[in-house]
């Protein structure tokens, strides 16, 4: 028992997953509506944006690092706030990865239950991605 605390005490001080600076939204799609930014602003921004809301297990490590890293991966795949960069994105990969339940994930559904939709609101997301990028 003392060593796993000596060792949970010893990897604090690894910085990674800690540095919580969301950097400055550049571009947003041109949402359909409110009500599609909203339900993907529950559901995807934390992973998906740079409006990350900070848990305050993502300060100790371990989770600080897998916090870091699911961010990372998800900014990575998809920004909804750097979205200019992401035009290779389209509406039928969102929908396919929300209707499969591969978003959110389930680790996160875990800890984050607002996040977790209904048949109706992932059908809505759905629409909601389809008309949003169906626009000039």
């Amino acid at each position: 028992f003392a060593a796993a605390v000596i060792i949970f005490l010893l990897i604090q001080v690894i910085p990674l997953g800690r540095a919580h600076k969301n950097p400055p939204v550049v571009s947003e799609p041109q949402w359909d509506s409110p009500e599609t930014r909203a339900l993907f602003k529950r559901a995807c921004f934390d992973c998906h944006s740079n409006e990350t809301v900070w848990p305050w297990y993502a300060n100790i490590a371990p989770m600080s690092w897998l916090v870091q890293m699911d961010v990372n991966n998800g900014r990575s795949e998809m920004n909804f706030s750097e979205w200019e960069k992401f035009q290779r994105i389209n509406a039928e990969q969102i929908a396919y990865e929300v209707t499969n339940n591969n978003m959110p994930l389930p680790q996160y559904l875990m800890l984050h239950p607002e996040a977790r939709l209904t048949q109706a609101e992932k059908d809505q997301l759905i629409q909601g991605i389809q008309a949003t990028l169906a626009q000039p």
